[in-house]
């Protein structure tokens, strides 16, 4: 302590203030290095695949450059008093390099972003701000080539003065250009802080234009110290965004880099210990008169161990800061989705949870995929980069949720959060389920109720009319046979006849409906499905000729099926008369019968006009027809036949050219369900 206080007292202060300027020069290179370079390996580190990080990479890159190459001079004019020839020559060309692109690659930046907020400035408009960007950088190469080749130690004070008027005037103007696109982003900022942010910056690139102007028309007026004043201020406008830049990623997750605090984290505690190297070299060339270099060296290398005690208890805290933050958020998180998973809908609340999950957590992509045939394989962009959490209960693996970050990591808040999340779906999705399975239940039984209640109507209906409808119809025929009846009302009788049969095939309709059939318990309840379709199909022979439908069966096996000749016979029925009254005259309707593991599977085939997508489940409703004079009760008959012998229909259309449909029914053999009675014997 007493030698440190020698050296202020004796040594540093004088110097200090005798070289005030060039210290001043040498913390604002080295800031102006460090800033750009700081965003450099931020952006490395991030890889989020948008033009936008390239461009600021690469606008980064020549702002390094150009910092790094003065900073590089100035420490070699301290420590060399004159710089060797070959290096002034190398700083030189960096030097030039660096700030002939910047106006470029900041008016190019400008553009990148505003094509992202504002979807107009895309394509044509694009391409037109990008040639005016890039083309003064062309047009000015020669002069940079002449300034690579004419240099003296003063032009790295104010380099501009060497790449010509022409360039400095571009400069200017590049300012200007920033300043305005600023100003419209301003306009369109989604919320206060971006607004804020985009309105400092525009006046900063105002400022900086006005500052570069003065310049220009003052260059050739002001002593060597102004202009290095001047130059000092111009150098503290242009690194001093990317210094806001910081505090806003911080705060308020700009570029979508703020949830990445572990990659900020990283890269500033990595910049933090170069720079503490750095004052350890410094320092033991300060000391080297009073205590060897290596004794300095050990002593401020060990420095930090006298903070580890007062680090580790702040690392303690804000390890639990941190995990009751994240527990804190995770249940935030859930509130919603528990909500959602009340509603009984599985798929609406896998959906939910994928959208609810990257909007908090702002993720690039969720997707949450169960183990099961119902729910969606995820389908990402990028799989390569994808981070999966396994969804378990009691040790089972239900499922995994799968999700992509803006950029190459994640952040450990975000990755706690998700592990939480994932131990804790299991039991929204049980939630769900069981919701789901009441809710269906409760359907099912009031489906139940309301069929109980029109069977009993129908059978009601049925009973009264068709006994009278008989006696009509038995008259009606009487008389036809009688050799008096006028031929006007004999026609008429006719008439009347066909609407009594009409009338007839309804209610059997409604008895078809109404009677309940027997579901096979044992294997003694059985037919031969082939026979039951040949019957059906030779009693619609005659309709189908009637209208010049071609009728067809294909029969390929002649298997039993576990059901009642009466129930199929219902099911075959009903689905050829809805193919016949579907088709056209002189259409094709086609009955295949064929055998699948388990089951006989029964393809009614025909070219009519199809069945909407929007129809598909409303068609199998009782009394819900298309037709003008049908009952609706066809397709649902078929549906409740099937429903009582365990089988299973399929519809599918159109087949071909936007028409056709084609009904696949499933029934089972009567040899799987002696099988399943034989086991428990065995």
């Amino acid at each position: 302590l007493v030698i440190a206080v020698h050296l202020l007292r004796v040594y540093t202060f004088p110097h200090l203030f005798m070289l005030r300027p060039i210290y001043l020069r040498l913390i604002l290179l080295t800031a102006g290095t460090l800033l750009p370079f700081f965003w450099m390996v931020v952006i490395l580190g991030h890889r989020r695949q948008r033009n936008f990080e390239r461009i600021f990479f690469f606008l980064c890159l020549p702002l390094t450059f150009f910092f790094g190459s003065s900073l590089l001079e100035l420490n070699a004019e301290l420590y060399y008093g004159t710089p060797p020839h070959g290096l002034l020559v190398f700083t030189w060309t960096v030097l030039c390099l660096g700030l002939w692109s910047i106006p470029s690659l900041l008016v190019h930046l400008h553009v990148e972003y505003a094509s992202i907020r504002e979807p107009l400035w895309r394509g044509v408009a694009k391409k037109v701000w990008l040639a005016i960007a890039w083309l003064p950088a062309v047009l000015l190469s020669p002069r940079l080539w002449f300034a690579i080749h004419h240099y003296d130690v003063s032009s790295f004070t104010s380099p501009s003065r060497v790449l010509g008027l022409a360039f400095q005037t571009w400069l200017v103007i590049a300012a200007g250009v920033a300043a305005y696109w600023q100003r419209r982003l301003f306009a369109v900022a989604p919320d206060d802080e971006q607004r804020s942010f985009h309105k400092t910056l525009a006046w900063y690139f105002v400022a900086l234009g006005f500052w570069f102007l003065a310049l220009i028309f003052l260059q050739r007026s002001l002593s060597p110290r102004s202009l290095m004043a001047f130059s000092l201020i111009a150098q503290f406008l242009a690194m001093a965004p990317l210094g806001m830049l910081i505090g806003k990623v911080e705060r308020f997750n700009f570029l979508q880099i703020g949830r990445q605090r572990n990659l900020i984290y990283a890269v500033f505690v990595t910049f933090l210990a170069l720079l503490y190297l750095s004052l350890v070299r410094r320092a033991t060339l300060w000391l080297e008169p009073f205590l060897p270099p290596e004794a300095t060296s050990a002593l401020l290398l060990f420095l930090p161990v006298v903070f580890f005690e007062p680090l580790q208890r702040f690392m303690r805290s804000l390890l639990r800061q941190t995990a009751q933050t994240e527990v804190d958020r995770a249940q935030r998180l859930m509130g919603p989705i528990n909500e959602v998973a009340r509603l009984g809908d599985q798929q609406k609340l896998i959906q939910f949870c994928e959208r609810w999950i990257a909007d908090q957590l702002q993720l690039a992509d969720v997707q949450v995929s169960l183990d099961n045939p119902a729910s969606p394989a995820p389908s990402m962009a990028r799989q390569a980069v994808q981070e999966k959490f396994e969804i378990r209960r009691s040790g089972k693996l239900l499922g995994t949720l799968s999700v992509r970050a803006h950029g190459a990591m994640m952040s450990g808040e975000t990755y706690a959060a998700l592990e939480l999340i994932a131990e804790q779906l299991p039991a929204a999705f049980d939630l769900c389920r069981l919701i789901e399975e009441k809710l269906q239940l409760e359907r099912e039984l009031a489906e139940r109720e309301r069929l109980a209640l029109v069977g009993q109507m129908a059978a009601s209906i049925s009973h009264n009319l068709k006994n009278p409808l008989g006696s009509i119809k038995t008259i009606l025929q009487v008389q036809m046979e009688s050799a008096e009846l006028p031929a006007s009302m004999r026609q008429e009788t006719q008439m009347v006849l066909e609407e009594i049969n009409r009338l007839s095939a309804k209610l059997n309709q409604l008895l078809q409906f109404s009677r309940p059939g027997v579901r096979p318990h044992h294997a003694s309840e059985k037919c031969e499905v082939a026979r039951v379709a040949e019957n059906v199909v030779n009693v619609l022979r005659h309709q189908a000729d009637t209208r010049s439908i071609h009728l067809e069966l294909v029969a390929n096996s002649h298997a039993e099926v576990a059901a009642s000749a009466e129930s199929v016979n219902d099911i075959v029925s009903n689905l050829l008369l809805n193919a016949l009254e579907a088709v056209a005259p002189g259409g094709k309707v086609l009955l295949a019968l064929s055998i699948a593991q388990n089951s006989c599977v029964l393809t009614f085939g025909d070219d009519g006009p199809g069945v909407p997508a929007a129809l598909r489940e409303k068609i199998l409703q009782p009394f819900f027809t298309t037709k003008t004079r049908g009952t609706g009760l066809g397709l649902a008959i078929v549906a409740r036949r099937l429903e009582e012998i365990g089988g299973r229909l399929e519809i599918e259309s159109p087949i071909a050219h936007g028409k056709g449909s084609r009904f696949i029914v499933s029934i089972p053999r009567a040899s799987r369900v002696a099988l399943v009675e034989e086991e428990p014997h065995t």
